[in-house]
């Protein structure tokens, strides 16, 4: 799918309809630009949780703690190293 849009006056291009919809982009919600060989990419921003139970889900690999429990570690190194400062 190619759609054009032109560029506004504050360098501002909105992201049509059909694109928010394939992208299931709403209002409020972040989007990542990545720039590789003078090309640009949009892309919805991954919820921390959902990337994390994605990266765990490999198949044909035990898992080794759920998403909760990691999140749980995580949360106590981060606590951890706030109190040595």
């Amino acid at each position: 799918m190619i759609i054009k849009r032109e560029i506004g006056e504050k360098g501002q291009v909105v992201i049509p309809k059909d694109i928010r919809d394939i992208l299931n982009l709403r209002k409020g919600e972040k989007v990542v630009f990545e720039i590789k060989d003078k090309e640009v990419s949009i892309k919805s921003e991954q919820n921390p949780e959902e990337f994390l139970r994605d990266f765990l889900n490999v198949p044909g690999k035990k898992k080794k703690g759920s998403v909760k429990e990691i999140k749980k570690i995580l949360e106590e190194q981060y606590e951890e190293r706030i109190s040595r400062l």
